[in-house]
């Protein structure tokens, strides 16, 4: 059994190492084969690229290496022709897998996309692509399967892998004592993103919104887990500018036990959200660029929430808003700081963190086991 599978970044190294480890109890002769990370190569996969050589985010990025990512694609479909593999599993990274996978498929070899592209909000017109491209789609979101039936692509709901990861930490004490916060005092947690673009929009009103809290409640912390020295520059060089904040310590990494620390976090929309989530923490997610970005977003964009919790909260509960998105003009310190106050209050957020806990329980399924057990239904032509 040789099983080829290609990731293109760190959380798909994560998922894909998991698969592995879950597909060798069936197949504990199987020979892996293709692109991935420490984590892949740790469970047996013979990495034939540098997955560093596919982790490129934006636009521009990705022009400035297009011919390059072009050649070293159209080099792996050859190498993989003539390994000639019972299965390719494409690991998220859609622009580089999808035209892989529609190669190898029309080769004669069998096809699996783990993590579904987001074609339920926008680019839908890539569901045409991905039934030339795969013979199953693994999706994470149990709301992906629907535009899947409806195109009658082959797929199979699997969860979440961090949903079973992470679970609900009620308990605050231990995490403020491993790092070194006042246990009895309240904590934010502020999450400004690990992208320069991010930080150029978010540090400066976080900060601000920080100062103010500050002045209106004597003692709480602020914990700030920056996910690298860049990521603190930035900070830093905002926190310069804006003035210093009155408990307010800067981390570097730390965001999981920052946020179980925390009572609330103000962060940046995208997966950590997901995280808060999962372990139970009010949150205020932004998003913040340029005007010119905003409008493009707002055109391409079908969807009314842009948070992960108020896209799962619609999908899976059928409630309209489980919290309040702030987006471009409502970064501001004053509409952050009352909806920080908001979820401060342990009334206001029972009633979320009960909303969390369905989610969760929702997406916790195994999804590494789930995964390769209808990796292996295709394999042995059973049905999904």
């Amino acid at each position: 059994m040789r099983i080829a599978m290609v990731a293109g970044e760190m959380s798909g190294d994560i998922l894909g190492s998991g698969l592995i480890e879950s597909l060798k109890k069936r197949y504990p002769d199987a020979e892996f084969v293709g692109i991935g990370g420490d984590d892949m190569q740790a469970q047996g996969l013979k990495s034939l690229y540098p997955m560093e050589r596919l982790s490129v985010m934006g636009l521009w990025e990705v022009l400035g290496r297009l011919r390059e990512l072009l050649a070293m694609r159209k080099q792996l479909v050859q190498q993989l022709l003539e390994l000639k593999p019972d299965v390719f599993i494409g690991i998220d990274a859609p622009d580089f897998n999808l035209g892989l996978e529609t190669k190898l498929k029309q080769a004669g070899i069998k096809t699996v996309h783990y993590v579904s592209p987001s074609v339920w909000a926008w680019r839908k017109k890539r569901i045409f692509k991905i039934a030339k491209a795969v013979d199953l789609m693994l999706c994470l979101l149990p709301f992906e399967t629907d535009i899947y039936k409806q195109h009658k692509i082959k797929h199979c709901f699997v969860g979440h892998p961090l949903a079973d990861q992470l679970k609900v930490i009620d308990d605050q004490q231990p995490a403020r004592s491993k790092l070194g916060l006042v246990v009895d005092q309240p904590v934010v947690a502020i999450m400004p993103g690990s992208r320069g673009s991010e930080l150029k929009y978010l540090a400066r009103p976080f900060i601000e919104t920080a100062q103010l809290l500050a002045k209106q409640k004597p003692g709480i912390q602020f914990a700030v887990p920056l996910a690298n020295q860049k990521c603190r520059r930035l900070f830093e060089a905002a926190l310069q500018q804006a003035g210093s904040v009155e408990g307010l310590t800067l981390f570097d990494g730390q965001s999981r036990d920052i946020m179980a620390a925390s009572d609330v976090v103000l962060m940046a929309s995208g997966t950590a959200t997901l995280e808060g989530l999962l372990i139970g923490r009010p949150m205020v997610p932004c998003y913040k660029f340029s005007a010119i970005s905003h409008q493009i977003f707002i055109r391409i964009i079908d969807l009314t929430h842009f948070s992960l919790p108020n896209l799962l909260g619609q999908k899976i509960l059928k409630k309209a808003e489980l919290l309040p998105e702030m987006l471009q003009s409502k970064v501001e310190a004053q509409p952050l700081a009352e909806v920080v106050n908001h979820w401060l209050d342990a009334k206001s957020s029972d009633a979320l963190k009960q909303n969390f806990a369905d989610i969760a329980k929702a997406l916790r399924c195994d999804a590494s086991e789930k995964s390769a057990q209808a990796v292996i239904q295709l394999l042995e032509e059973q049905p999904c």
